[in-house]
């Protein structure tokens, strides 16, 4: 083993983490806004609004993350409309098409961990908002979510850690993200272990990093549902 190569290559390693950060925290940002929009018309009385959310969740959770990137990557190539539109500037570059993949997937589970949070909702808390004369949207802004977020935090927690894992698949389509670089350093000198066991040691930083913050936060927002003396 030969663990120069990992100093020497610290470069492009520091690019893919870079790449992988980016990519996957601007995933679960817009993720999350999109889960959140899926998550209510999931749970409207209204089937014209609930059928469309529910096709759209049950097929990004239905399909490999790695079989909808090649659809995104390589198929909107096929269609004329799209090439000859102002979005091919986008659709035409690989970091688009990864992070479209990555938002559209991680909204999808998202948006069932939050729905999952709303149902559980104690129907008295929300009957005590009614009876104190809140409307639907106030209670739903000031009661439903964020006790839902609460709820949430320790399946959601699970799900950015699955999507930081799962963006490994970027380095399939060209893009230098960690396991990227472990391929080009690899190639360079044949050393699969030192390449892909520095890559693994990053993800690992990075997992360590994620667990550490949502406890801490897990910690802070939990502590109005504790029980009291």
């Amino acid at each position: 083993m030969d663990f120069t190569i990992i100093v020497n290559e610290w470069p492009i390693y520091w690019q893919g983490l870079y790449t992988t950060v980016w990519l996957v925290a601007v995933a679960l940002a817009v993720g999350l806004v999109l889960a959140l929009g899926l998550a209510m018309l999931r749970n409207s009385r209204y089937w014209f609004l609930k059928w469309p959310a529910w096709s759209f969740i049950y097929f990004f959770r239905g399909t490999p993350l790695l079989v909808q990137l090649f659809l995104i990557y390589y198929g909107a190539g096929q269609w004329a409309g799209l090439r000859e539109s102002a979005a091919w500037a986008l659709f035409s570059q690989a970091w688009f098409c990864a992070l479209l993949a990555f938002t559209l997937n991680t909204s999808a589970y998202t948006a069932e961990i939050i729905r999952g949070a709303i149902n559980a909702m104690p129907a008295g808390h929300v009957e005590a908002a009614y009876a104190y004369g809140m409307s639907r949207l106030t209670t739903m802004r000031r009661i439903i979510l964020p006790h839902s977020f609460r709820r949430a935090l320790p399946a959601y927690s699970n799900e950015v850690i699955f999507m930081l894992h799962g963006s490994a698949v970027a380095g399939i389509i060209t893009i230098v993200d960690l396991t990227g670089a472990a391929r080009i350093v690899n190639s360079r000198y044949y050393s699969p272990f030192e390449a892909f066991l520095a890559a693994g040691l990053l993800y690992m930083c990075l997992t360590f990093i994620l667990v550490w913050g949502f406890r801490r936060l897990e910690h802070r927002w939990s502590a109005p549902l504790a029980p009291r003396d």
